[in-house]
């Protein structure tokens, strides 16, 4: 039996612990519920994950065979010319969302995806393999923002999952038992309270009555002694 230390066996200690196991228990029921639905929304997102790794694989090996072409066709002087007349960056904004309590990133781009006209290189003057690879390159960007969105709420998932378990554990294997076996010492330790109460009263009770004979008896001998 694991009894909390300094605990006194006594009524309103009792009382308290009652309210107290009446809160870890309830705590308990809804840090479970949180923990499960985590791992629902987790199993989520590592689907989402799985299949965002593989696209990004794909647009890498898609944007990297454009511009090996690009290159093979305009040269690498060419294409760095190209690369060096990009006008306006991609813009990242970073806000947050709210996943059952654990704040996530959520991440958006603007300026990735650029008409022809919008990316700064003439036209008329480069081929359509250029064209090609700088859209290939496009998308490839915009695919790692949105896996670095997915993988960063993957990591704090994994995190706050574990922290809820080790709750849940603390709760469930430690702290409510303790309180029970606390509870049931106190019980204990009242109850024997009582029994020796009960005997402790008997034994007054019973010396009490033994005095009031006594004095009946003593009463009855000055009676009759007056009367002799």
């Amino acid at each position: 039996m694991a009894v909390i230390r300094g605990t006194k066996p006594t009524r309103a200690v009792l009382i308290a612990l009652r309210r107290r196991i009446k809160v870890a228990q309830s705590g308990h029921s809804l840090l479970k519920m949180k923990r499960d639905g985590l791992m629902i929304e987790f199993f989520e997102v590592l689907n989402r994950a799985r299949t965002i790794r593989q696209e990004l694989v794909q647009d890498f090996l898609k944007s990297e065979q454009r511009l090996n072409m690009a290159m093979a066709v305009e040269g690498s002087v060419a294409i760095k010319s190209v690369a060096f007349a990009l006008q306006k960056e991609p813009s990242v904004d970073l806000s947050s969302r709210n996943i059952m309590g654990v704040v996530v990133p959520k991440i958006s781009a603007e300026a990735v995806h650029k008409k022809m006209y919008e990316r700064g290189y003439g036209i008329i003057g480069t081929s359509a393999a250029v064209d090609e690879a700088a859209d290939a390159y496009e998308s490839l960007v915009d695919k790692i923002i949105t896996a670095a969105e997915v993988e960063t709420s993957l990591i704090k998932l994994v995190d706050d999952i574990e922290k809820t378990k080790r709750r849940v554990n603390g709760l469930e294997f430690k702290v409510i038992p303790d309180i029970k076996d606390t509870i049931r010492f106190i019980g204990f330790a009242l109850e024997e309270m009582d029994r020796d109460n009960v005997v402790r009263l008997k034994k007054l009770k019973s010396k009490a009555v033994k005095r009031a004979k006594a004095e009946e008896a003593a009463k009855a001998a000055e009676a009759a002694a007056a009367q002799a």
